[in-house]
Formats: C-alpha cells, sequence, structure tokens
C-alpha cells in the first residue's frame, strides 16, 4: 500500500531559481496555500527536499 502525504505551498515563488519554480509545477503546486496529494516515493520525497523552505508536509 501506498502512503500518501499531503504537501502545502506555504510561501511564494516569487523571486525563486526557475530550477526551483519547475519542481514547484512538477508537484503540482501553482498557488500559496495550495494542497496536493502524492504518493511518498523517493523521486516526490527528493523534490520537497529540494524547495523545503517553500512547503511543507500536511499531517
Amino acid at each position: 500500500m501506498d502512503k500518501k502525504i499531503k504537501i502545502q505551498q506555504v510561501r511564494s515563488r516569487i523571486g525563486m531559481p526557475s530550477c526551483q519554480k519547475r519542481t514547484l509545477d512538477a508537484l503540482g503546486l501553482r498557488k500559496n496555500n495550495q494542497i496536493v496529494e502524492h504518493s511518498a516515493t523517493s523521486q516526490i520525497l527528493g523534490m520537497v527536499e529540494k524547495v523545503r523552505h517553500l512547503v511543507r508536509i500536511v499531517e
């Protein structure tokens, strides 16, 4: 059974490098306070780690 995680964008993407903006796009995050749900795979967790200052994991 896949473990699901909820990811919320808590800071704006304005002024961030384009690689971080593309990472947020790949996660499906477009606006502040938006929440998306993904399987907790190593690829998703790596993307979350790359933009950890812009997102948080919602329990």
